[in-house]
């Protein structure tokens, strides 16, 4: 009996995890350590978001709500909640690793079913994007997770000089 209920127990588990393996996404989000430019990494390294009890988020969160609604929502929808053509990424990013969403960013992606083609274009080239594929990728790990909710962050932490000067370059600003 006693492993009946362990075998319905993991098999609730995976169903209402959607059958995704836990391994395959970004992991325990638990910010670690802060580099100079202001971002924050979990324990495996990975850029995560850091958001105070009195609800104040780290500069990543904010700007990748900013990135978001400026350039994805349009296909993606508010909040990375998805629309009838793509994909919601709040979703995505839960079986997505760090690199691949890096990757789908910087160089699209096609899928084709005999049901419907879906292309993601590349944005690799697009500096409004491109620039700030960490910001994207921390704000929708916050909404994956659902420590952040559909509304804009009312605090912030301050943009720190290094985030700046990377910016800059990355921008092609001297």
């Amino acid at each position: 009996m006693r492993k009946i209920c362990s075998v319905i127990a993991v098999m609730m588990i995976f169903v209402a995890s959607g059958g995704i393996a836990a391994a395959d996404g970004p992991g325990d989000p638990t910010a670690v350590k802060k580099e100079d430019d202001g971002k924050w990494l979990d324990k495996d390294g990975t850029p995560t978001y850091k958001i105070s009890a009195d609800g104040t988020v780290d500069w990543f969160t904010y700007s990748g709500y900013r990135r978001y609604h400026s350039d994805c929502h349009v296909c993606h929808g508010p909040d990375g909640m998805g629309s009838t053509y793509a994909p919601a990424l709040k979703d995505s990013v839960k079986s997505m690793s760090y690199g691949d969403f890096i990757g789908v960013i910087a160089s699209g992606r096609k899928n084709i079913s005999t049901a419907q083609e879906n292309v993601m274009p590349a944005f690799g080239d697009n500096p409004n994007v491109a620039c700030y594929m960490d910001d994207l990728y921390v704000y929708l790990r916050a909404r994956s997770d659902e420590a952040w909710g559909r509304q804009r962050p009312a605090k912030k932490e301050d943009k720190t000089k290094d985030y700046t000067a990377a910016e800059d370059a990355c921008m092609g600003k001297k």
